[in-house]
């Protein structure tokens, strides 16, 4: 398949899951945050391009610098330095930062290299962490491994899909 069926393809699934999260946060009265730093934003338009998000989408954060990520989500600036942003260690406390910082119950954060440049050996391109987080800090984090020849666009919309995905799963198991 060629990268712009798969992007098409991955933004439908989307923009359906995107539905599913505003129709599913709405039966059980619960409100969603975002914590951002490689989709810039992408999962909380995704939210918010649905009516009726207004019931269940509380805010997002895009903390694209590590000072962002410090002064938004009280992400500790040692954790940064010996993990470095693109870890699970960060993605846990900048989704902890949404949860604490918002009216949110439930909260997804987002962490990587989304490429074309700025990959290493440890930490290549493609290379995701998600953190997510509901009711009782019950959060974990998890790592995403994107094929690092996808484009930045499809790097980015598979991490939108996987947040949306995420978002569901933790809401229907509570």
């Amino acid at each position: 398949m060629m990268d712009t069926e798969l992007l098409a393809e991955i933004r439908a699934d989307s923009r359906r899951l995107a539905r599913e999260v505003v129709d599913i946060f709405s039966s059980i009265g619960a409100m969603v945050a975002t914590a951002e730093s490689c989709t810039g934003g992408l999962i909380a338009g995704a939210i918010t391009d649905i009516s009726g998000s207004s019931s269940v989408f509380d805010r997002g954060f895009v903390t694209y610098s590590n000072e962002a990520k410090e002064d938004m989500l009280g992400v500790r600036p040692a954790t940064l330095e010996a993990f470095g942003a693109v870890s699970a260690q960060v993605a846990t406390e900048m989704v902890l930062g949404a949860r604490r910082r918002s009216r949110a119950g439930f909260a997804v954060s987002v962490t990587g290299v989304a490429g074309p440049g700025g990959g290493s050996a440890e930490k290549p391109v493609g290379l995701v962490f998600m953190g997510l987080s509901g009711p009782d800090d019950l959060t974990s984090a998890v790592e995403l491994r994107w094929d690092p020849s996808w484009s930045r666009d499809l790097i980015r919309a598979a991490t939108v899909r996987a947040a949306l995905e995420a978002l569901i799963g933790r809401a229907t198991t509570r």
